[in-house]
């Protein structure tokens, strides 16, 4: 730590709360990075942990004031390196404001505290008969504020969309420390610019969210679960083409391609298959949920699936969205990894699987494919020897070659993890120059010194 960076976190310590300013190499070590690989980070001067809005408030006014960069943080479960810590940054955790201030059951709405783990707002919900719908792979560790901060998705996305779409209010703080409340309670409301919509999925760039009102469904009936096995991915994906083009909506639907399947068989003994090079996995909550999955079963036989499985059993449904959420994990045990996110255009995602099983033989190396096929949106998973400069150098190459290829078919960069540090250099290759010269602009204007976090700011 030089000289310089020791007084201003003297003085932090000398402003704020003694009780929140932690500057101990072996605690903060580990606030340093989310999940993502291969992006940059480093040890941050300090965390500082708030407890309140007003503490978040004290905290950025000292920090402007310092001119000392700030990366505010979630649980960390991020995959894109967006709240990996700068240099000579302080890291903001949010993980003390964690309480559920409110469930209103009548308005069907909730307030929470950033730092509420998804899955306890879901469970919450439940309580009263309400349902809220996000539920990212990461639902029992990630927070709303993270998921908020990146406009998370999951796997209902398909009939429910994505975290954005429930949320309707905002308690912001801005770089200087103003506060201020966007959004309202109201079904409706239209008075002036939707700020709400500008924070979320800015990835703490704009603000440093401290509350956050979203909306609530009514508690669907028990889900119906079908699974079809398929000789190829393509196959998979032609089925999943002809469930969009039949305008079917499912409440979830995701594909596993074999190496997937398999790395998640030996890792929970599930016996899921290791014959098959595709599972769909479909989910209705709809009251037809019968008549929906025999329709769907229907394609799946037309596009030559080896086999199709039905059951209303909650704890086999639950067994099996269990076995999709440890995907990633299961993948992680073959080797280094490296993560995409891409989503195309729905009509396009057996275009997006083939060009992956392309660009696996191309450049000799091992994708594992698992997502959210019925909204178009794809986690091809580069596995690669990070100590093999060869290895390593044709695994970047794969990836960048299929994040090309979504652009190509007309789709984007990252579907539901954001931007970053590991999709910041393609966000230019997506945005045109008026856009990109616009949101430069709305940063300027809120973050005049770029302090919050710069390294993702675009």
């Amino acid at each position: 730590m030089t000289t310089s960076e020791q007084d201003a976190l003297r003085v932090l310590e000398e402003l704020l709360p003694a009780d929140i300013v932690v500057a101990d190499p072996d605690v903060i070590a580990s606030y340093a990075r989310d999940q993502s690989r291969l992006t940059d980070f480093c040890l941050p001067l300090a965390v500082v942990m708030p407890r309140t809005t007003d503490e978040v408030s004290r905290s950025l006014k000292v920090l402007h004031e310092l001119g000392i960069p700030t990366v505010a943080r979630g649980a960390g479960s991020g995959l894109s390196g967006a709240a990996n810590a700068s240099p000579g940054c302080v890291v903001l955790s949010l993980h003390r404001m964690n309480e559920i201030l409110e469930i209103d059951a009548e308005d069907r709405l909730a307030v929470v505290q950033p730092g509420v783990i998804t899955a306890s707002l879901r469970a919450a919900a439940s309580a009263v008969g309400l349902l809220y719908p996000p539920d990212p792979g990461s639902v029992e560790m990630c927070t709303v504020g993270g998921n908020v901060s990146t406009n998370a998705g999951g796997m209902c996305c398909i009939k429910y969309g994505v975290t954005g779409d429930f949320v309707i209010g905002l308690e912001v703080v801005l770089a200087d420390g103003r506060v201020m409340r966007t959004g309202r309670r109201t079904v409706k409301g239209v008075a002036g610019y939707d700020l709400t919509r500008l924070f979320v999925g800015s990835e703490g760039t704009l603000g440093v969210i401290t509350e956050i009102t979203v909306r609530l469904v009514p508690g669907p009936p028990a889900a119906q679960t079908l699974v079809a096995s398929f000789a190829g991915l393509s196959d998979a994906g032609a089925a999943v083409a002809g469930v969009i083009r039949a305008g079917l909506t499912p409440s979830l639907m995701e594909i596993l391609d074999r190496t997937t399947v398999q790395a998640v068989d030996e890792m929970s003994h599930m016996g899921l298959g290791r014959g098959v090079a595709a599972l769909l996995l479909v989910q209705s909550d709809d009251r037809d949920a019968t008549d929906l999955l025999t329709l769907i079963e229907d394609i799946c036989q037309q596009c030559g699936a080896l086999d199709v499985a039905r059951s209303s059993d909650p704890t086999e449904a639950a067994l099996l969205l269990e076995a999709r959420r440890l995907a990633l994990p299961a993948l992680e045990r073959l080797g280094d990894w490296l993560l995409d996110d891409v989503a195309v255009p729905r009509s396009r995602i057996v275009d997006l699987i083939g060009a992956i099983e392309d660009i696996s033989h191309q450049f000799g190396i091992v994708i594992g494919v698992f997502g959210h096929a019925g909204d178009g949106n794809l986690h091809p998973t580069v596995i690669f020897d990070d100590a093999d400069p060869v290895s390593r150098a044709a695994a970047l190459a794969a990836f960048d070659a299929i994040t090309q290829k979504a652009l190509d078919l007309g789709g984007t960069i990252t579907g539901e993890h954001g931007t970053g540090r590991l999709k910041r250099a393609w966000l230019v290759r997506e945005l045109d120059p008026t856009s990109h010269a616009v949101q430069t602009a709305i940063k300027a204007a809120l973050d005049p010194h770029n302090l919050l976090n710069p390294a993702v700011a675009w």
